[in-house]
């Protein structure tokens, strides 16, 4: 009657990588995309796409960040411990872990999936999307 459910490390998607971070390799500093990206490996440091483009940010099973991640589409199957900013839309899948806060516009979460942080819809106003969590947080506590 119920059917186990296929394990998929990231769901297909028609989205074209140009760049792939192996499983081996190990990168530190910041990163400035232009396109899109996986990221099977680890990366120390920032990953940030340009404003005006439509960047996905896409961490495998396997993959490590440790730093901040800013970009349209941020999909998550491995490890990020850092704040996640994804305008458009954040994924996280099974056994992935984030220790961060994040930002999305919207969300889908598998169960199964760890966080740790403030998760936080972003505001349809431009100014109140890089807004930080602090802020988020004194604005609700205000009286109305």
């Amino acid at each position: 009657m119920f059917k186990k459910m296929k394990q998929n490390k990231l769901m297909p998607t028609q989205e074209k990588f140009d760049t792939l971070i192996g499983s081996t390799t190990e990168i530190y500093g910041r990163l400035v995309l232009l396109d899109s990206v996986r990221i099977d490996g680890k990366v120390v440091g920032n990953i940030e796409s340009a404003k005006d483009k439509k960047v996905t940010v896409a961490i495998g099973r396997g993959g490590i960040v440790c730093g901040d991640i800013s970009a349209h589409r941020v999909v998550v199957a491995g490890k990020v411990e850092g704040n996640i900013c994804a305008t458009e839309r954040v994924e996280f899948y099974k056994d992935s872990e984030i220790r961060g806060d994040i930002t999305y516009g919207t969300i889908g979460v598998e169960h199964g999936a760890r966080l740790l942080g403030l998760v936080i819809q972003a505001q349809d106003d431009p100014a109140a999307a890089g807004a930080d969590a602090h802020s988020v947080i004194r604005k609700a506590q205000e009286p109305n």
